[in-house]
Order: structure tokens, then C-alpha cells, then sequence
């Protein structure tokens, strides 16, 4: 059956879907140390052309991390502001807002380690808002991706626990071989990642050297929705 989902619908996914798959980056290919940076994408979202930044930011001992992704028909950003604890990325608060068409959503995220919870605020349903248990590891969907970059260039299993707008889920990826990727007219090798979710899929190629993807794609139904292409990164 061929389901094509409103336009606005497939935004609102971006903060699991894109963010568990375009944001695989800022950590060095060889699990160096976090460095800022900001890249480009020339990007491809609902049938269209798009464009797509990623930055990474230091504010002391903190770090800022943020995605912008705009066409003719949605914009959205996101941000997650978060530490280095014992050797592992801990989220502290997050921001999102979407905007397709006329419908627009904006969701806060607070991540209280000391009281060991998490609680949501804005346009999130009641039994969405939390507080929600933490445990040592957890992570929002954008940090996971971070984590992502790392543990594949250290061999580690890729098994995390999400802690997301008032859900906790387990999020396996899977590297899939190596694969010969062309980056700014250059071709590279680059180590292939899936994650699979019920009918949607999503990839990433990871270039050694690189502290973002070479392309990150994203499928639903078998159909590609959001491809996503390395432009510049510096």
C-alpha cells in the first residue's frame, strides 16, 4: 500500500527519525576528543530540495549541538546542550521547533542528573511530560548519534537507551560493510551503519577523518524520504 503521510506529520518525526539519522556526527572518526565544527548538506526531503547545517559549539565545559533543515514546506531546528561525564556524552536540556505549512510545534527538554530525572514542556502531551527515570548512559536521540560515530571507529557494540520526549527506547544500529562513497568529487571509503524501526530505515556512511556523515538516508515504506549529502565541513 502506498502511504504517503501530510507533509507536517513527517516533520514531527524529524526529532527521532532525522535526528537518529542525520545527526551522526561530532565525534571523531578515530574517537578523538570533541572539537567544534560546522557542515553543510545539500539535502533532498519530501521530494524536494533542502538545505541542512550542523554545528557543534563549546560554552566552557559544556557543549552546544544543533541541526537546521529547510525547504519550501518545513523548517526545522534543534538543539541539545550537554557534558562529558566519566567518558559519556550526558544530555542536560534540549530544544526543538517545527514549522510545516501552518502547523508548528516547539518542545523543551530538561535533564536533571542530580535528581535523576527528565521532564518535557511546550507542545507535548501530558503523558509525555514526564518525569522520567534516568540511569547512567542515557541519552536524547541526537547524542545517540554522536555516540554512534565513536563506537564505530572504537569497535563497540552500537546498543543505547533513548530518553526522549517522555520515552525510553532501546536504539540498535548495525554496521553493514564498507562501501566506496564520493565526498566533493572524491571517492572514499566509508563503513556503512543501518538501523531498522517497523518499515522505516535509516543509513549513514561514516568516512574515517570525518566528524560528520558523508550522507545519511533515511526510508519508509521502502521509499526514500530524506537524503542528506556532505558538502562542506570545517
Amino acid at each position: 500500500m502506498d502511504i504517503r503521510p501530510h507533509p507536517f506529520r513527517r516533520t514531527l518525526r524529524l526529532r527521532t527519525a532525522v535526528a537518529a539519522l542525520l545527526l551522526l556526527a561530532a565525534g571523531a572518526a578515530q574517537a578523538a576528543a570533541l572539537a567544534p565544527f560546522n557542515a553543510s548538506y545539500r539535502a533532498s526531503y519530501l521530494g524536494m530540495q533542502a538545505n541542512g547545517s550542523m554545528t557543534l559549539a563549546r560554552d566552557g565545559n559544556r557543549w552546544k549541538y544543533s541541526l537546521n533543515i529547510r525547504n519550501q514546506v518545513a523548517d526545522l531546528s534543534q538543539n541539545t546542550v550537554f557534558d562529558e561525564h566519566q567518558g559519556r556524552l550526558r544530555p542536560l536540556s534540549s530544544s526543538d521547533r517545527s514549522v510545516a505549512l501552518i502547523k508548528r510545534k516547539s518542545v523543551q527538554a530538561s535533564y536533571d542528573w542530580n535528581a535523576g530525572q527528565a521532564t518535557w514542556s511546550g507542545d507535548v502531551k501530558s503523558e509525555r511530560r514526564g518525569p522520567v527515570a534516568l540511569q547512567p548512559g542515557d541519552m536524547d536521540a541526537l547524542l545517540i548519534n554522536l555516540a554512534v560515530v565513536r563506537d564505530v571507529a572504537d569497535g563497540k557494540p552500537l546498543n543505547y537507551r533513548m530518553v526522549d520526549e517522555g520515552r525510553v527506547k532501546a536504539m540498535s544500529y548495525e554496521v553493514a560493510g564498507r562501501e566506496q562513497i564520493t565526498v566533493a568529487g572524491r571517492a572514499r571509503q566509508a563503513t556503512k551503519v543501518v538501523r531498522r524501526d517497523d518499515d522505516r530505515e535509516t543509513l549513514a556512511w561514516i568516512v574515517p577523518g570525518m566528524p560528520v556523515p558523508a550522507r545519511i538516508l533515511q526510508r519508509e515504506g521502502g521509499k526514500d524520504t530524506i537524503d542528506l549529502t556532505l558538502q562542506s565541513v570545517n
